[in-house]
């Protein structure tokens, strides 16, 4: 490239050379003019020699000078290459230390999204712990200023289910009852006491109750007393100051596991009572009534038993019940006296001298199934009984005679317009069963030689509930118990057992005629000849309840009870003014009630 440029410079400056020298030659001279003698004298030309040296130090001259030019771009083109290599050098290092500061930017703001993730969880979970801390201040507050119940070692005490009660209650026909009515006391049509009304006013029915649960990892411990003052001593009366004393109304104990299976002992409701919450003790339900005798038809006792029952899958529940046994006496016309059943208690074994006991030979057993499938509370149930005397024939070794009945049962209830409304219906029938109805009619009669026979009942209950507000509910029920005729013949030709046609019933159409008695008249009696027996109790009620207040102060309610009752005999041998027919009485009861509950 250098060389190039070196020659075509020589090569110019040759062609100048001979252009110059062709025009520094002297001319030819002119034909037909004198030549003039020059005035001075001319230096002599330059030799070709010295103007080629001339040329060669001018070309030298140049090229030297493009040499050095070229020496000083080389310089200046390594020194750009040099600053370039700088400039990358630099730029490479520069790239990367941003390279290291994209990453430790990147980094940053990892950590700073991190940092303001765990500063939000933080936020968070601050919010959360001082919501959590003040919904726990304000129920400390709550637990100590107003307690729902008590804390004590762990187990939590609730009075919930005590109330105190103000209750009245008329009747139509007098039956000498309190608060709860002595069904098959109900006055026959005739008698002296259907001819006046009662009243009496109570808070006997007022309960007292307390609830303790311990909750471990496998299983929930419950224990449970109830009581009120309908119950009386020997000394109890209404004169001036009512003395009636508290009775146990329940007393027992629970354990329920995780596994479903659920142990409990104490007194309490009969498994054969309904149960709302599978068979768990403690979730009974009860007509709504006032009255504390509850219904004619309800199904129920409520003793010592001892329970054992297991849940699967909260929807079907199977359950084993072993309950005290108590068998109401013997009833019926013309039954024989030559046995031993039970007899009155005494004080040294605790029970009240003025009753009758049976001599039980086991307790009764009740086996029961509820479903629950996803629309309300199913029941079946069975309960065995076993019944014993011991008998004395005439010229013979006593012996004792046992005797085996029972009865099945079944029921439902359901609620019915988002819970508007609910249904119900249970029934139970059997021999000997009558102690379970709420009536309590009957439950054996005797045969000639004391043999016992057990008496076919039936008792059944139909329940309607209304709750059109949150406040209020109404009820109604309809019920009835009815026990059957048992009669056979002696030995001399005689009706002997329950229900005897040949019961004189004559005296049941009239009330106690005194017209013949002297000037000072005579005391009243129970009507004479009228000794048929109980065939059925019938029961219609109607009432409401009435929140004044629920809340966390408790609940105050009012309400008010209609109940038609009537009581029919079997029909048996009548006279001229009730030639063969039976007897009735017909009551009309109206209760009230004013209670306030503990929260």
């Amino acid at each position: 490239m250098k060389l190039s440029k070196v020659t075509a410079i020589a090569v110019l400056a040759a062609a100048g050379l001979v252009v110059s020298s062709a025009q520094t030659s002297d001319p030819a001279p002119q034909a037909g003019r004198p030549h003039r003698a020059r005035r001075e004298q001319t230096p002599p030309p330059p030799s070709v020699e010295d103007q080629i040296n001339a040329l060669r130090q001018q070309l030298q001259s140049q090229i030297d000078s493009l040499k050095d030019q070229l020496n000083n771009k080389d310089a200046q083109l390594q020194q750009a290459q040099q600053a370039a290599a700088a400039a990358q050098a630099a730029a490479e290092k520069a790239q990367a230390a941003a390279d290291d500061q994209q990453q430790a930017l990147s980094a940053n703001t990892a950590a700073v999204n991190t940092l303001q993730s765990s500063v939000s969880d933080m936020r968070t979970a601050n919010a959360a712990a001082v919501s959590s801390l003040t919904e726990q201040t304000t129920a400390i507050k709550q637990a100590i200023a107003n307690p729902d119940a008590i804390q004590y070692k762990g187990i939590t005490i609730s009075p919930a289910g005590s109330f105190l009660a103000g209750e009245t209650v008329w009747r139509s026909g007098a039956t000498g009852g309190d608060i709860n009515t002595p069904f098959t006391g109900v006055p026959l049509q005739n008698s002296d006491a259907a001819q006046l009304t009662e009243f009496y006013g109570s808070g006997r029915q007022s309960r007292a109750a307390v609830r303790a649960v311990g909750v471990l990892d496998n299983i929930t411990l419950t224990g449970y007393y109830e009581a009120d003052w309908l119950s009386s001593g020997t000394t109890s009366n209404n004169n001036q100051s009512n003395s009636y004393t508290m009775r146990q109304r329940q007393l027992w104990a629970d354990a329920k596991l995780s596994d479903g299976w659920d142990f409990s002992g104490g007194q309490g409701w009969s498994l054969a009572t309904e149960t709302t919450q599978g068979l768990t003790r403690g979730t009974e339900i009860l007509p709504a009534t006032i009255d504390a005798q509850y219904e004619a038809g309800f199904v129920w006792t409520r003793q010592y038993s001892f329970r054992v029952s297991k849940d699967f899958g909260r929807s079907f529940f199977m359950g084993l019940s072993a309950e005290n046994a108590e068998t109401l006496n013997p009833s019926g016309q013309g039954l024989p006296s030559n046995y031993l059943f039970g007899s009155t208690g005494t004080n040294g074994g605790l029970y009240n001298t003025g009753s009758n006991y049976s001599f039980n030979l086991a307790p009764d057993m009740i086996a029961k199934i509820a479903i629950e499938p996803g629309w309300g509370h199913w029941e079946l149930f069975g309960i065995s009984r076993f019944f014993r005397d011991r008998i004395y024939p005439t010229g013979a070794t006593p012996y004792n005679s046992t005797v085996v009945g029972g009865g099945a049962g079944a029921g439902f209830r359901g609620p019915l317009f988002n819970n508007k409304l609910s249904i119900g219906l249970k029934g139970l029938y059997g021999e000997g069963v009558g102690r379970y109805g709420s009536s309590t009619i009957a439950d054996i009669t005797l045969r000639p030689d004391g043999t016992i026979s057990p008496l076919h009942g039936f008792s059944g209950l139909s329940t309607v509930e209304v709750n059109p507000t949150a406040r209020l509910n109404l009820y109604f029920n309809y019920g009835g118990d009815y026990i059957g005729r048992d009669w056979t013949l002696n030995s001399s030709g005689s009706e002997v057992g329950y229900g005897t046609y040949g019961a004189n019933m004559s005296g049941c159409s009239a009330e106690t005629d005194n017209s013949t008695a002297g000037a000072g008249g005579a005391a009243p009696v129970a009507p004479a000849n009228c000794s048929g027996s109980t065939k059925d109790v019938q029961e219609f009620t109607a009432g409401y309840w009435y929140n004044i207040y629920a809340g966390p102060k408790g609940r105050l309610r009012q309400g008010i009870q209609y109940s038609w009752i009537r009581r029919d005999l079997w029909s048996g041998a009548g006279g001229t003014t009730n030639p063969g027919g039976g007897a009735n009485g017909e009551d009309n009861m109206v209760f009230t009630s004013f209670r306030y509950y503990l929260p």
